[in-house]
């Protein structure tokens, strides 16, 4: 007879206090018209670049089709400014604004705190870090890789305020009850942004709420950028000299697993249950997972480290070529996601075994001694994956 194992009382996060956050997205879900379906698109689009769909596909389709330096530069740049940006969340606790006024598209993202803007920092560091990682490579007009990197970032933190994660109210406080009261008065309508003025919510200062609610979170977008920007003038310096460290170091693949692990692990305690530990573990295990297939394809494959700068000019581009980036990114897509399944599947069902849980127990996976091994053992094995098993098998195909 098998004996029936004991399952323990789990510690549960502390509900959020919806006076002061994302109020009232748990009790109401507000309802929009779109009018401009164009802008609708365009800023839906533009938010999905600061998520993973963005950073599993265009960081490895760099790395397999344009420039194996390109590729780590960015990576170590991207990791290293996410980090600091969903830390500093977690620390300054600034709340995002409320809904109303603001119409919110997204509810994820909605359940972490809005300063700085991770996305803006994101898009601020991937672009720029890619024209200033390709500009002493390839011939190409500088000015337009700038215009390009300014529209890619201005899009991404455009998108924030459309979505309504951030706004450009600015306004000392917000009475909740004198804007339910402009609802009800509303029958049979739909509330956007533009039915409620700065003026409306200076007149209702001060009525009805304990405490006020600042709403302050374009600073936010903007704090996010220029942060992703300070930081990459204070790495670029060191660029060249970490680049040759994480290739030749011997310390490297010691370095790049325990370094993200313990950064994860003491990552700052959580008032209640949000996305950035999970997210912040993703990034860096991703990065932890590039890094030592980096590492490793320079030890005992053909070197990718050179100390010369060449002026490399990009080629024709032929329908030849196209054929083959395509494939190449088709391969690489498909292991990377197997990968990101196939290792999912295996530490949930390990975490599982040993914590008592069953895979599809959501509060489960969210504690930390789940949470931090699953995403760190799934995204380091899609890093690994990306720079070592897919050359790899892009050179059997005959795709190299």
């Amino acid at each position: 007879m098998v004996k029936k194992r004991d399952r323990t009382k789990r510690k549960s996060f502390k509900e959020p206090n919806t006076e002061y956050f994302s109020w009232p997205s748990k009790a109401w879900t507000q309802k929009y018209i779109v009018k401009n379906y164009f802008y609708y698109y365009l800023f839906k689009f533009s938010a999905a670049l600061g998520e993973e769909i963005f950073y599993i596909t265009f960081l490895p389709f760099i790395y397999w089709n344009i420039d194996h330096s390109v590729s780590r530069r960015m990576i170590i740049v991207w990791s290293i400014v996410m980090y600091i940006g969903q830390v500093s969340k977690d620390i300054l606790k600034w709340p995002r604004p409320l809904s109303p006024p603001v119409v919110k598209l997204e509810m994820r993202t909605d359940a972490e705190y809005g300063m700085p803007s991770t996305h803006a920092m994101a898009a601020t560091a991937i672009s720029f870090s890619f024209v200033i990682a390709t500009v002493n490579q390839y011939k190409y007009p500088f000015e337009l890789g700038l215009a390009a990197a300014l529209v890619f970032s201005t899009l991404v933190c455009l998108s924030r305020l459309y979505t309504g994660m951030h706004t450009v109210l600015l306004n000392k406080s917000v009475c909740i009850s004198a804007l339910l009261a402009l609802l009800l008065d509303q029958e049979h309508s739909h509330v956007s942004k533009r039915d409620i003025t700065i003026k409306d919510l200076l007149e209702m200062q001060g009525a009805g709420l304990t405490k006020p609610l600042n709403v302050i979170s374009l600073q936010d977008v903007i704090g996010g950028a220029l942060i992703s920007a300070v930081l990459l003038v204070l790495l670029y310096p060191a660029w060249d000299a970490i680049d040759h460290l994480l290739l030749t170091s011997p310390f490297c693949p010691l370095i790049s697993i325990v370094l993200p692990l313990v950064l994860c692990y003491n990552y700052p305690k959580l008032d209640y249950y949000s996305p950035t530990r999970g997210d912040t573990t993703t990034i860096l295990g991703a990065g932890a997972g590039a890094t030592v297939g980096f590492w490793l394809n320079n030890q005992y494959a053909v070197p990718a480290y050179t100390s010369d700068n060449f002026q490399f000019g990009f080629h024709l581009i032929t329908s030849k070529t196209v054929v083959l980036v395509l494939a190449r990114f088709f391969v690489g897509i498909c292991v990377v996601l197997l990968t990101r399944q196939l290792m999912k599947s295996v530490a949930l069902g390990m975490l599982g075994y040993r914590y008592n849980f069953s895979i599809g127990d959501l509060e489960a996976r969210r504690q930390l001694e789940v949470e931090v091994p699953y995403k760190f053992i799934t995204y380091s094995s899609v890093g690994f994956s990306a720079t070592v098993l897919v050359p790899l098998l892009h050179e059997l195909l005959g795709l190299m």
